[in-house]
């Protein structure tokens, strides 16, 4: 059980307030809504409808765009999905990718039942024995400026996972454009890549 968390939107902000050219990708529900408050930028990815798909189409975005930071920010509920999504990414190494993962130990998008991080389940332990060269789990919104301002400014020998426990409130949604196709696009114009 949590017993101390910090506020998810807070974190977020942080967490984007510097990012310089970081490309984003969110995972679906509530890690989009928080990116969207932080601020809309070109350069966000939002996932609608992949459920577990965040973190490996953030190793995709950092393999194909190796010289740009790419940060993924999803829940513990998408984490917990995609347990194998960790060991594929260990296994690629890809020295750009920073993965956060916002805990709240529930599935807020399915009635807010208990998650297995609730029970026990340790992401970033997962994370490290799948060979990310740095996991942290925060409890406290103080630690998040540093990890933030190493993980965009400084170079990266391999993945790193940071899981945020955070509060189990929900926020007002702030909802990006739906349309699909529309994001895709402009995040490929955003990378100097033609529609398609």
């Amino acid at each position: 059980m949590v017993t101390r968390s910090m506020n998810r939107r807070d974190a977020v902000s942080r967490l984007l307030r510097d990012r310089g050219d970081a490309l984003v990708v969110t995972g679906l529900g509530s890690p989009t809504y928080d990116v969207h408050a932080a601020g809309d930028h070109d350069a966000n990815f939002y996932l609608w409808g992949a459920m577990g798909g965040a973190a490996l189409v953030g190793l995709g975005v950092a393999l194909a765009q190796p010289e740009r930071r790419v940060i993924v920010i999803t829940g513990d509920g998408e984490q917990l999905m995609a347990m194998g999504s960790l060991a594929t990414i260990g296994v690629a190494a890809p020295p750009n990718l920073d993965v956060f993962v916002l805990d709240n130990e529930h599935y807020g998008e399915t009635g807010m039942q208990a998650s297995h991080t609730s029970r026990g389940v340790d992401l970033a332990a997962a994370a490290d024995a799948c060979g990310f060269v740095e996991v942290a789990t925060l409890w406290d919104l103080d630690d998040v400026d540093p990890v933030a301002n190493r993980r965009v400014h400084a170079a990266s020998t391999g993945p790193a996972l940071t899981v945020l426990k955070i509060s189990d409130e929900s926020p007002p949604r702030s909802l990006p454009i739906r349309d699909a196709v529309f994001l895709k696009n402009r995040f490929r114009a955003h990378l100097g890549l033609a529609p398609n």
